[in-house]
């Protein structure tokens, strides 16, 4: 049997320390290769063209260039890698549009080496990876004002939402159920209704919140 082959890294925070920090503990740990670090989002963006890591671990706030631009313009040029924030904000203001722009997910500096080792692993595989902190405050903040939120999902729905948890695009969901992709976007479209939420990362929170996803 062969073995996978190592999640390649891209590091990118403006604290040469932290970036020394995160690149040691990941090259010493099995399964992870570090291919470069930047020291801001322009950096960013250039370096994961050229080098095409599997994970982006990205830092918000950074003089040159912050990790939201960024991400919106990794997300635009339709980047391969999955861009997993890592940073010591919390607030809406820089959760939430961080997620907007395309972050796969969201953690914060204080998480423990086997949290972000695994997390790192979730977003390589498409998962949403967000710390609980901030999905408390992602579903609080995605919730459409003066929806209800609390309608049960259908069972094809429940079965689309489980999906799109494992990072399933709607493509390959359409052809797990056997459906069309355009009947997949209407069902998320409905959920993300009856849920309170305007995208797929807040619906798997929430669903995780409410025990829909266990």
């Amino acid at each position: 049997m062969t073995a996978d082959p190592p999640i390649s890294l891209l590091i990118v925070d403006d604290h040469p320390v932290v970036r020394d920090g995160l690149r040691g503990m990941f090259t010493s740990a099995p399964g992870f290769t570090v291919l470069g670090e930047a020291p801001d989002g322009v950096a960013a963006v250039a370096l994961a063209r050229a080098l095409d890591p599997d994970v982006i671990l990205m830092d918000l706030r950074m003089p040159g260039g912050g990790g939201v631009d960024a991400i919106r313009e990794l997300t635009r040029q339709g980047t391969r890698a999955r861009i997993l924030v890592l940073t010591t904000y919390d607030t809406d203001s820089d959760t939430l549009p961080a997620i907007e722009a395309g972050a796969t997910g969201y953690l914060l500096k204080d998480a423990p080496r086997e949290e972000l080792f695994t997390a790192v692993r979730a977003a390589a595989q498409g998962r949403t990876v967000l710390s609980p902190a901030v999905a408390s405050r992602l579903v609080t903040a995605v919730r459409t004002p003066g929806a209800p939120g609390n309608e049960p999902l259908s069972a094809r729905e429940r079965e689309v939402l489980a999906l799109v948890a494992k990072g399933t695009s709607n493509r390959e969901v359409a052809r797990e159920l056997f459906i069309s992709e355009a009947t997949v976007k209407t069902h998320l479209t409905h959920l993300y209704t009856k849920l309170g939420v305007n995208d797929r990362a807040a619906a798997v929170a929430t669903a995780y919140q409410r025990g829909i996803l266990g």
